[in-house]
């Protein structure tokens, strides 16, 4: 039975991107949505809307009971979840198909197991995947920690098992720190996760971070999409995306796409993913699996031409993937900035009343967002209100649109972090593609201190 409503578990811009490509396939959609979020714009377009609860997330877009009681009421046959919040929660995905409502992601246990990222590790490791040296496993002791270390070489990374972002995440320089650091790693770890367990990576010094977006029917056919270059960071979070990377040759993305697409047909995955790694010296090493869309996935569909949320939503309803891997060609270049309602130089969050809103127009010029005059930015969540995409025939026109593009856009009622963008694009460093996942934080130090 074809899907007929999916009710859409999230809020913002991924919501009303999901929404548009839904009801481009003639399919109803549900918004539901905190008091906070009466007025978003998703909640405006939907066929249907229904409030869960009030405006902090555990209490309503975190709240697995009053999601399910909101597909029920509204009779939606599927639950797509976005990104973030509910989307790499295995457990809601088993109750999503328990409840006989179709699940737009991955199969829980695809979810379960790259969710873990020890589990995640030696899986890749299994399925072919380059990895980082390190430990197989979670870290049993701090006898153990001190042999791999030695035997690794340091510097070393404590990561934390569960979660990310960067806590429960340690640098050991010296094998004196060793033990203090995997503790605190470990307690970071336990309070931001309620897991303590960790594990063990070689710290690599100077890394780009890229990462290849995948697809499977769940069938056994996979394809890779190219790869994207998400370097430019701070604080572990992407602040500026482009496909394809500048800094690999297309021999390397052939052979390291097929060595995906053949981990990704031996896993039998469902839907979309993607596969990130840290390159440095020519070699991939993986890092993990996000088993859902990415916020970058428009700089891939820009490149590629294919619409990635209607391929979800295609395959979650039985369907076989509509392209393979012949007919992915990459063509041009597309960079997105994400863009925040943040100090562009404290970082400082800055909700607020849009009192002006106005986005940058033109050829093969993209704004993902749910803003709109009027529109009250609530102080509850993620700080990012806006994507802007753009898309040129090679990386120097692509740069030249996205600095006008830039220039034209106008959100009017709080800070952001447009400005902060427009002094990146005028870096020699940015504009040659010559940067890492270290470069943003050292470049923004250097700007602190020259003010």
């Amino acid at each position: 039975m074809a899907i007929k409503k999916i009710l859409i578990a999230n809020r913002g811009e991924i919501a009303l991107r999901i929404h548009r490509a839904a009801h481009e396939m003639g399919i109803k959609t549900v918004a539901v949505h905190s008091t906070a979020d009466e007025m978003a714009m998703h909640v405006r377009l939907a066929d249907e809307a229904i409030c869960i609860g009030p405006p902090s997330a555990k209490d309503s877009y975190l709240n697995i009971p009053a999601i399910i009681s909101a597909a029920e009421i509204s009779h939606a046959d599927a639950i797509h979840p976005g990104y973030g919040f509910l989307s790499e929660n295995e457990k809601f995905a088993e109750i999503v198909e328990a409840h006989d409502i179709k699940w737009i992601g991955p199969k829980p246990e695809h979810i379960n197991t790259m969710g873990d990222k020890v589990r995640a590790k030696v899986t890749a490791g299994n399925l072919g995947l380059p990895l980082v040296p390190g430990s197989p496993g979670a870290l049993s002791s701090v006898e153990e920690a001190k042999r791999l270390a030695d035997e690794i070489g340091y510097p070393v990374l404590i990561k934390a098992a569960s979660g990310g972002g960067g806590r429960g995440m340690k640098v050991v320089d010296d094998p004196a720190n060793l033990e203090n650091l995997m503790q605190q790693a470990s307690t970071e770890a336990e309070a931001a996760f309620g897991d303590p367990t960790v594990y063990m990576e070689k710290y690599l010094a100077n890394p780009r971070h890229i990462e290849f977006q995948v697809f499977g029917d769940g069938k056994g056919n996979a394809v890779h999409l190219g790869e994207r270059d998400c370097s430019l960071q701070r604080r572990h979070q992407k602040v500026f995306e482009e496909a394809p990377s500048p800094a690999i040759t297309e021999k390397q993305r052939a052979d390291m796409g097929a060595t995906i697409v053949k981990a990704m047909q031996d896993m039998q995955y469902r839907g979309a993913g993607t596969i990130e790694f840290l390159y440095e010296n020519g070699e991939f090493y993986f890092i993990e699996m996000n088993t859902r869309i990415q916020v970058e996935h428009p700089v891939t569909e820009a490149v590629t031409g294919f619409d990635l949320v209607r391929e979800q939503i295609r395959i979650a309803d039985g369907e076989p993937l509509s392209f393979t891997q012949d007919d992915v060609k990459l063509t041009g270049h597309a960079i997105e900035c994400r863009i925040n309602a943040e100090h562009p130089e404290t970082f400082a969050p800055s909700p607020g009343k849009v009192i002006g809103y106005h986005p940058p127009g033109g050829m093969h010029v993209r704004t993902d967002s749910a803003l709109y005059h009027g529109y009250q930015v609530p102080p509850y969540y993620d700080s990012m209100i806006a994507k802007l995409i753009v898309y040129g025939s090679n990386r120097e026109n692509c740069l030249r649109r996205l600095n006008r593009a830039l220039g034209e856009f106008v959100i009017e009622g709080m800070h952001t972090t447009i400005p902060l963008h427009q002094k990146l694009l005028e870096n020699e460093d940015v504009q040659a593609g010559n940067y890492d996942i270290k470069w943003l934080e050292k470049w923004l130090a250097e700007q602190n201190q020259a003010d």
